[in-house]
């Protein structure tokens, strides 16, 4: 088997969601396992540890899952084994190269560019640092 283990770093984007798609697809025809993380940046700023910022990580974790829940739902329906993780950090990058080395990645699904779109010229950051950073490989999908 060329891949047991596919990873989709998820940040809610239409690219991102694309990248599901084509990991499920993977999945099913080399009888992989699937995981999906997404990295909640919790780096301080000027809302961190207010009461509107913990409102704001708590409804993005409450839609994370209830997207979670819908690609586990399709992972099944495809009989593709499922899983998936919220994850707060300070590093993005850092914790999806950590988390693809713990977890014995043998390839990443990332969408070509996320949710942070203007300052972003070809590929996004975190897109861009991830594939540098680790030694699986990477698939970037448009």
């Amino acid at each position: 088997m060329l891949f047991k283990n596919i990873l989709v770093p998820y940040d809610g984007s239409g690219h991102s969601k694309h990248a599901f798609k084509v990991s499920l697809n993977m999945a099913k025809k080399y009888n992989s396992k699937l995981s999906m993380v997404t990295v909640l940046d919790m780096s301080p700023g000027h809302w961190a540890h207010t009461n509107l910022w913990d409102k704001a990580i708590g409804g993005t974790k409450n839609l994370v899952a209830k997207e979670f829940k819908s690609f586990k739902s399709a992972a099944k329906k495809a009989k593709v084994s499922f899983r998936s993780e919220i994850i707060e950090s300070k590093s993005v990058t850092k914790t999806i190269v950590s988390y693809s080395k713990s977890k014995k990645v043998d390839l990443i699904v990332m969408g070509a560019q996320g949710i942070t779109g203007w300052d972003k010229l070809i590929l996004g950051s975190v897109t861009d640092s991830v594939a540098h950073r680790v030694r699986c490989p990477v698939l970037i999908v448009r």
